[in-house]
């Protein structure tokens, strides 16, 4: 066989067992990806920095197991529009966690109602629940949510409004709802979960007017998880 025979033979063997060889190391990359990305979501545990019950019910409703370390923190923000304090809190809240767990998804949240610009947090006392109540009564006003999601992956801070319109109460459905205990611990002095009578109608979110808007924070656990 001439000799330029022989090298063609050669090449075309060496080229035929290089893209063999690059085949079979194509889908050992892909195989540790996967493997890596199954790993990563094992270890990736997802922390809600918040005790309130009502985010961690909205959750639970989401395909993705978690565990509730809440943040101690004080609840102090330095800044003033609504949307802007809810995000710092939020902020404040997830990063205060995630330093001592950096391995996890950590969910942090904070939620206000803004009537007319003033910012209503929950109430310190039975006079104070009182006067919220009498002042949404009749008005309309917003509820914010700021979230912020920390993780390995990538780190998501946003806001999330919906406008609340109240109907006129009475004296007497106020007195009862507060002296019932409903009102404390909730922005606002009261839970749309609880009695929505008080509510004739919402433009947006209803989660996240309870206190997650749970179909962004669904998009961000897809894109962590890949699911």
């Amino acid at each position: 066989m001439p000799g330029n025979a022989i090298a063609e033979l050669i090449l075309q063997y060496v080229a035929l067992k290089g893209l063999v060889f690059s085949k079979v190391f194509l889908q050992i990359i892909r195989l540790y990806k996967a493997v890596k990305m199954k790993y990563n979501n094992k270890v990736m545990q997802l922390i809600l920095a918040s005790a309130s019950p009502r985010r961690r019910e909205l959750l639970s409703k989401l395909p993705y197991p978690f565990e509730i370390i809440p943040a101690e923190g004080e609840e102090v923000s330095s800044q003033t529009e609504p949307t802007e304090i809810v995000k710092e809190l939020a902020a404040h809240k997830a990063q205060e966690v995630f330093a001592v767990h950096p391995d996890a998804v950590v969910l942090g949240c904070d939620t206000v109602v803004d009537f007319d610009g003033q910012v209503m947090g929950k109430p310190r006392d039975r006079e104070d629940a009182l006067r919220m109540l009498r002042a949404l009564s009749g008005n309309v006003h917003f509820v914010h949510t700021g979230v912020c999601v920390l993780s390995s992956v990538g780190n998501w801070l946003f806001c999330d409004s919906t406008e609340v319109h109240f109907r006129v109460l009475s004296e007497e459905e106020i007195v009862k709802y507060v002296d019932a205990g409903e009102a404390y611990g909730k922005a606002g002095a009261y839970g749309i979960q609880d009695d929505s009578r008080f509510v004739s109608h919402i433009v947006g979110d209803y989660d996240n007017v309870v206190g997650l808007p749970s179909y962004r924070i669904k998009e961000i656990l897809e894109t962590i998880y890949k699911r």
